[in-house]
């Protein structure tokens, strides 16, 4: 059997986001490799012999529509990879982007997606401890509409927007995305068609956001926001920061015919760093705390 065969998408429509660039570049390419016809959206220009690409903002409602409108049917894997880093000020922004866009993009493209198709959604370690949130991020899920969630998160900026400058609203929305997977893997509009729903949770990644990251970090300083962002991921077990493809070429492979029983997962990519931090009893540790949790794999080399 043939690799293009065992992923399945060889004359397949895939629909793939945030394909300009970092991970989703990396998984738009393999996928075109693939034999895969990709439709792919990014708010940049995208330079990849794609079938179709499209330019829009995927954090605003109607562009996102707009989007969807243009899309074909049968559609066997969407791949929903934008994201943003955090700066104070751009809290809501980031939300759109990292979450409420993509449950929205989610729901409307859900009756073009083939029986026994796929979603797959990059998160990040940066949602790790999910679960202590998760029924604040299943209230704002279970919002119908997104007139109805921009009014959750007004009636809820606790919940995302910090009186520091700690990354409340990238932590969130990443923990949005974790729960939504949980929340709807066994929910009758997948599971009744056999859609699979699943979410890889990068560690440290070098790609074009790689600057906004270190400054949002650093209150504004790249130099120091890396080194902060070195100790907390790397530093406890020497490592080293993983290449775009690292991080998309798993993507991928989740979304694809190779993992056709897999549902409901999230797959942490970060060389092993969260699974100390489990074995620590650390699973309710927010990423706020997540210096705390490298202190400790670093005391217990």
């Amino acid at each position: 059997m043939e690799i293009k065969e065992l992923f399945g998408f060889e004359g397949k429509n895939v629909v793939i986001t945030g394909a300009a660039s970092g991970m989703g570049k990396a998984a738009c390419e393999l996928l075109i490799e693939l034999g895969a016809n990709v439709y792919a959206a990014d708010l940049n220009p995208i330079d990849l012999p794609v079938k179709k690409a499209f330019q829009a903002n995927l954090g605003e409602k109607e562009e996102i529509e707009k989007l969807v409108d243009q899309l074909p049917n049968d559609i066997v894997a969407f791949y929903s990879c934008q994201g943003i880093s955090h700066f104070p000020g751009r809290e809501y922004l980031v939300s759109k982007v990292n979450f409420l866009g993509q449950k929205y993009m989610t729901e409307l493209l859900l009756p073009k997606i083939s029986d026994y198709g796929s979603i797959t959604y990059i998160s990040s370690v940066g949602g790790f401890g999910w679960e202590r949130n998760y029924q604040n991020c299943l209230d704002l899920i279970n919002q119908k509409t997104w007139d109805e969630s921009m009014e959750w998160y007004k009636n809820h900026e606790e919940l995302f927007i910090a009186k520091d400058n700690n990354a409340l609203d990238y932590t969130f929305a990443k923990q949005c995305l974790l729960s939504y997977v949980n929340a709807k893997c066994m929910d009758k509009q997948f599971i009744g068609r056999y859609i699979r729903i699943n979410a890889i949770c990068p560690g440290d990644t070098t790609t074009g956001l790689t600057d906004d990251f270190n400054k949002s970090t650093g209150n504004g300083n790249a130099e120091a926001g890396a080194k902060a962002i070195e100790q907390i991921f790397l530093s406890s077990w020497n490592g080293f920061a993983a290449e775009p493809k690292d991080q998309g070429y798993p993507l991928v492979a989740l979304g694809s015919k190779l993992c056709s029983y897999i549902s409901g997962q999230k797959l942490y990519i970060d060389y092993g760093l969260t699974s100390s931090w489990t074995h620590m009893g650390l699973c309710g540790t927010s990423m706020g705390s997540a210096q705390e949790a490298s202190q400790k794999t670093t005391e217990n080399k």
